[in-house]
């Protein structure tokens, strides 16, 4: 799988959002970068391809029975692995990648919609919308995919999820990980990046994506469907009515229901009474009745991968002129020393971290070395 941004154009600019072919298309793997798609490849599933810079993949813990129920719990389950309001960002749904553990994609809701704006002007706003680091197969435990381009690196990393990062900065990001073992997709890895013993057996693109790990295009960005003919419209229309009955019939179970649970809810409040007598159980009872359970320890929030990610999507535009010589992390703060000989390049790296709110400083030691510290929100 080539990078987005390095796929090939075959013909000559066209407005912005419009695909690289005549007809509107039906079906094929497209890739989104610079505001335009282009084809990656043609047939199989509609797929439009994201960069993963923009979207946060997380592991979430939900040992929930439905998914409705799992969509509900979602928001309080990520809060603090994210340092943004949760109201200004989209949060999709994936696949479950170990028991009671779910793929999980974080992305601004104006990011989202600007994606959506270019998919649906291009004909495909029937397409799936994928991160493109789940593109790559997952590795083995213990492993990453990693397709590598010019100017940036795309992981997969073995608990389903994964990142991208400048290619300058994914030696450093390796050897901060523990330096696993890399199954390489794109360009030559450097020779001292351990090659896994048996590398997963290559896949075209498309049929990777038949069933995408994780489609983003979900609650308020869910897919635009084809149209329908009039006969299928017809028999549309007859399955609504069944469909408005059914929810009649389910309101009036929900009313059954509710009085059921109240007088549970009244039931256990007396037994919570017997069992906690002289506990305050008057406003928020089910708070209150948590309360008096045990807690477990949580374990804290991943913060290396998520801050390493930020600084260096901020360090894209000078990425050029540096050469990384060390990367350390400790409690929330991230040092990353590095070299340049262009001038002005601190101020440059300065500029760059305050245009991405990156918070952090930029210092010049006297031998010409730079370092530059950013800490966690």
């Amino acid at each position: 799988m080539r990078p987005s941004h390095e796929a090939n154009v075959t013909q000559a600019a066209r407005p912005i959002g419009v695909p690289d072919q005549t007809d509107a298309p039906a079906a094929g793997v497209w890739t989104l970068a610079g505001g335009r798609l282009i084809i990656a490849e043609p047939g199989g599933p509609a797929t439009v391809l994201v960069p993963t810079e923009q979207v946060r993949l997380l592991a979430v813990d939900l040992p929930l029975s439905t998914r409705a129920k799992r969509l509900e719990a979602l928001p309080f389950a990520i809060e603090d692995q994210i340092a943004e309001p949760i109201d200004s960002l989209h949060v999709a749904l994936g696949a479950e990648i170990a028991p009671k553990r779910y793929l999980v994609a974080v992305v601004r809701h104006a990011v989202m919609a600007a994606w959506v704006d270019v998919a649906e002007e291009a004909g495909l706003g029937h397409a799936a919308m994928v991160p493109d680091a789940l593109a790559l197969p997952r590795p083995s435990e213990g492993q990453w995919a990693v397709d590598l381009g010019n100017e940036r690196a795309v992981v997969r990393t073995p608990d389903g999820a994964g990142f991208a990062i400048s290619a300058p900065l994914l030696r450093s990001a390796w050897d901060a990980a523990g330096k696993p073992p890399v199954v390489a997709y794109g360009a030559t890895l450097p020779d001292d990046m351990l090659l896994a013993e048996g590398e997963i057996a290559p896949q075209p693109l498309a049929t990777r994506l038949i069933n995408p790990a994780l489609d983003l295009r979900q609650g308020l960005f869910a897919r635009r469907r084809p149209a329908l003919p009039n006969l299928w419209r017809r028999l549309g229309w007859i399955a609504a009515v069944g469909a408005a009955a059914h929810i009649v019939i389910a309101a009036a179970d929900t009313l059954m229901l509710r009085a059921i649970a109240d007088r549970r809810a009244e039931e256990t409040r007396t037994v919570a009474a017997l069992a906690a007598p002289g506990v305050n159980l008057s406003g928020d009872f089910a708070a209150s009745l948590a309360d008096l359970l045990p807690s477990g320890s949580a374990a804290a929030p991943d913060l290396f991968l998520p801050l390493l990610t930020r600084v260096s999507g901020a360090l894209g535009p000078v990425a050029g002129g540096l050469t990384v010589r060390g990367i350390g992390f400790q409690a929330n703060t991230l040092t990353m020393d590095v070299e340049g000989s262009d001038a002005g390049l601190v101020g440059r790296i300065d500029a760059a971290l305050r245009a991405a709110r990156v918070s952090g400083q930029v210092t010049q030691s006297p031998d010409g070395a730079i370092r530059i510290t950013a800490r966690a929100a």
